[in-house]
């Protein structure tokens, strides 16, 4: 697969908009006590979608996003991803609570 062909799927299901990645680090991201953590919330969200995308692909499922290329080339694009909307959800959750008291 030459990098023309990669790069739309990088960015978009397979990569940077991975749902089982955005999902996993919006509700990391909702549980995260402090804004360091959130770069681990990225990370575990990666390593984790990766896992399932391998155990759906070993099972005989095809991969979300239709990308065939190896594991470890999505995950900086899902650790990205991950990491962005864990950075929303958390600010959305900060905001909320200020606003309660």
């Amino acid at each position: 697969m030459s990098p023309t062909e990669s790069l739309p799927l990088l960015f978009g299901l397979a990569g940077l908009l991975n749902p089982f990645a955005l999902l996993i680090g919006a509700a990391l991201g909702w549980y995260a006590d402090a804004r360091a953590k959130l770069i681990i919330a990225g990370f575990a969200a990666a390593v984790i979608s990766v896992l399932i995308d391998v155990s759906l692909s070993a099972s005989g499922v095809r991969a979300l996003g239709g990308y065939d290329g190896g594991p470890l080339a999505v995950l900086p694009f899902r650790f990205v991803g991950a990491l962005v909307l864990a950075a929303i959800v958390h600010g959305i959750r900060k905001r909320a609570q200020r606003h309660r008291r």
